[in-house]
């Protein structure tokens, strides 16, 4: 009897373990998980401060398109293949690459010129200026960003959720048709 109630007991100790186990993670992947959502967070942090612009949540992004913020929202993922399909309403496309861009490269950017980049820029180089690509991984935004400070426009800002995030918010989209 001693026997069957030690087992018993151990078969309750052991049930709550595993209860308090996955309650705090242990023994899943939820540390492994932090570790990826570390280095994109550290990543996307070392990104802002090499480009010396700033960021827009979502949230805060949809805030200004709301209240008609004077600004220029700027989708940097290909015609074809993304902003056709969807991009946030108002914005304008303009292809950049996903690895980091140092020297203008044309080929990189669909045929376009700096000079074209500049010109959708436009002459305000105060404008607020929000670029953005497909989620937070995509480094296609930072480039724009980065090209557009480069360029002496001061007010520049990156939305790093993009798309995904901004049609995980359930806000609208427009299309090319």
């Amino acid at each position: 009897m001693r026997k069957k109630g030690m087992v018993h007991g151990l078969v309750v100790s052991l049930f709550l373990l595993g209860s308090t186990v996955s309650a705090f993670g242990f023994g899943t992947d939820k540390f492994k998980e932090e570790v990826v959502k570390e280095q994109e967070a550290v990543k996307l942090v070392r990104e802002v401060q090499q480009g010396g612009y700033g960021i827009v949540t979502t949230e805060e992004l949809k805030a200004k398109i709301d209240a008609n913020t004077d600004m220029l929202v700027i989708d940097t993922m290909s015609f074809e293949d993304s902003y056709k399909k969807m991009h946030i309403p108002g914005a304008k496309q303009f292809l950049f690459p996903i690895p980091e861009m140092k020297e203008w490269d044309s080929k990189e950017t669909g045929g376009k010129s700096v000079e074209d980049f500049q010109k959708l820029l436009g002459p305000d180089k105060n404008k607020l200026i929000v670029i953005y690509c497909g989620f937070v991984k995509c480094t296609r935004s930072h480039n724009g960003a980065l090209w557009a400070k480069k360029l002496g426009y001061t007010n520049v800002a990156r939305h790093p959720g993009g798309i995904f995030a901004w049609k995980g918010a359930e806000y609208p989209v427009d299309s090319e048709k």
